[in-house]
């Protein structure tokens, strides 16, 4: 712009006119000099300019000096390979923003050129942004999917078991949705008895994920739930939002009340999905699953009763006929007796034959044994004649070991003599 242009634009506002029968034209003498405006007639002037050119405008770049405040607005720049410039969203507008903005991020924003006056300096005031090349909630739903993931909500381990046969299913969708219907329709048709336990809440648009991390929370405290079913019918990933909202994944994550998530149809995922304990394609399939069918299980238990009457009936049959087998070869008891008196007689008799037989056969070689020590008895010896000298108890064999005046004691075969030796 040039000056001449800006002095145009101070000099858009006519200045009043005159009387004319009061006026009076004075020439000065000296020629005009150039008129000199001041720092804020140029700021003003430049701001009027862009503001009323600029008013509505799209730019690509990348973030540079990421600076957010604590107020809550965002300040920071936008720059190519030649130029930058300075860019801030207020806290009221940024709120809206679903993703995570980051240095080096590629945004493409819409907003409006401005002039800060205090600085001298002009910028854009981005009222709507997204990541080039992405979706702005595809990329935030790969970022906390990310953020959850690092911190374990999605582990395997972490995930508790479906009861099989619970008596309290709670459902936390919108009331007036086909998903509410759905779902009560499948559990009534599969196992009529169980109970259902409806918290409304909003499943789409602002308040929603709020309203349903706080009805998984009153589910949860009621300690009377098998099991949740947490869900919605299908739609755009604008409409399946609430259920990609951190609050709603760490609510599911808390609760210790089993969780199945049902939101949208099979092609649909939400971070719900990969938090919740068991994921299911559609509402209809979450309450599949949530409970069996009773009918199949009244034909099951009709079929183990048959089963365990036949095996009852079978058991007695094979008990008695061993009864019969038993009884036949059992005896009455007197005859028993007699048989077994009859058994002891021959034991007796035997063992008395055996027992003379035995005492015979022991006499005899006892006479033996006796004869055979006759032989060797120092008895034998003196019967022919011979005799045995004792002193003091011991046998002389020697006469040198002898003495006048010893006392001797003299055995023959039949008595004992003592004598003194001379």
């Amino acid at each position: 712009m040039s000056q001449q242009d800006l002095f145009d634009l101070m000099n858009e506002t006519p200045l009043p006119e005159e009387d004319s029968a009061h006026s009076e034209v004075v020439e000065d003498p000296k020629p005009a000099g150039p008129r000199v405006l001041s720092v804020t007639e140029i700021t003003t002037g430049i701001r009027n300019i862009l503001e009323g050119t600029f008013d509505d405008v799209w730019v690509c770049g990348e973030v540079s000096n990421w600076r957010p405040a604590s107020s809550g607005h965002w300040y920071f720049s936008l720059k190519d390979a030649n130029s930058q410039l300075s860019a801030v969203m207020f806290r009221g507008v940024n709120s809206a923003v679903k993703f995570k903005v980051e240095q080096g991020m590629e945004l493409i924003c819409h907003g409006k050129l401005s002039v800060y006056p205090p600085r001298g300096s002009y910028q854009i005031i981005i009222d709507y942004c997204e990541p080039k090349g992405v979706g702005a909630l595809q990329l935030a739903f790969e970022q906390l999917k990310k953020k959850l993931a690092d911190e374990g909500l999605f582990d395997k381990s972490k995930k508790k078991p479906i009861p099989y046969m619970p008596r309290r299913v709670g459902v936390v969708t919108s009331p007036t949705g086909a998903a509410v219907r759905d779902i009560c329709t499948v559990l009534r048709r599969r196992f009529p008895s169980v109970d259902i336990c409806l918290v409304p809440a909003k499943v789409q648009g602002d308040g929603s994920a709020a309203e349903i991390a706080r009805a998984i929370e009153l589910l949860d405290a009621r300690g009377d739930v098998d099991v949740m079913i947490v869900g919605r019918g299908g739609g755009s990933i604008e409409d399946l939002w609430a259920f990609n909202e951190e609050v709603v994944a760490r609510a599911i994550f808390a609760a210790t009340t089993p969780i199945i998530s049902a939101v949208g149809h099979e092609i649909d995922f939400t971070i719900a999905d990969f938090v919740a304990d068991v994921r299911a394609p559609t509402p209809s399939a979450a309450a599949e699953i949530a409970v069996p069918v009773r009918a199949e299980l009244l034909q099951g238990i009709g079929n183990i009763q048959r089963r365990l009457d036949q095996g009852l009936r079978g058991a007695i049959t094979r008990a008695s006929e061993r009864l019969h087998h038993l009884r036949q070869r059992l005896r009455f008891p007197t005859q028993r007796i007699t048989d077994g008196l009859q058994w002891v007689d021959s034991l007796r008799e035997r063992l008395q034959m055996a027992m003379r037989r035995g005492i015979g056969d022991r006499r005899q070689a006892v006479a033996q044994w006796a004869g055979q020590l006759q032989h060797l008895s120092p008895l034998a010896v003196l019967a022919k004649g011979y005799a045995v000298v004792q002193k003091d108890g011991a046998t002389v064999r020697d006469a040198a070991q002898l003495k006048p005046g010893d006392v001797l004691d003299v055995r023959l075969e039949k008595g004992h003599v003592e004598t003194k030796v001379i």
